[in-house]
């Protein structure tokens, strides 16, 4: 028998890990990342009230192309940013959900930054 490691349980142990010791504020929302095969989403969280400020997914409407790759997870950091700077959010904390900072996550990263977000 082959012993796999679970590599999404190996994920949420990074996560839960980092959670404990970042969090969002409404001056400095969590900039929060999930990324599934298809899609991407992303969101602003203000952990002290338990609140969403703002949020962009390739499941959007209006959204065109496919939502598994790097272009779209540009463009969704872009639209997220564009949603924070219009609720005057400028600077967030970044909460990659303890997924490697590569690929479609870097790209997000980098659509927010260009966005005009800070972190």
């Amino acid at each position: 028998m082959v012993n796999k490691p679970d590599s999404n349980k190996a994920r949420l142990k990074r996560h839960a890990r980092v959670r404990a010791k970042i969090s969002g504020t409404a001056e400095r929302p969590r900039l929060n990342v999930f990324r599934s095969a298809k899609h991407i989403y992303a969101q602003l969280i203000d952990d002290v009230n338990g609140v969403t400020l703002a949020a962009a997914s390739s499941m959007d409407k209006g959204f065109e192309g496919f939502g598994g790759n790097k272009e779209a997870a540009h463009k969704v950091g872009a639209v997220l940013a564009q949603r924070a700077i219009e609720k005057g959010i400028e600077e967030v904390v970044f909460d990659r959900s303890g997924y490697i900072y590569h690929g479609r996550v870097k790209e997000l990263a980098e659509g927010a930054r260009e966005g005009g977000l800070k972190f």
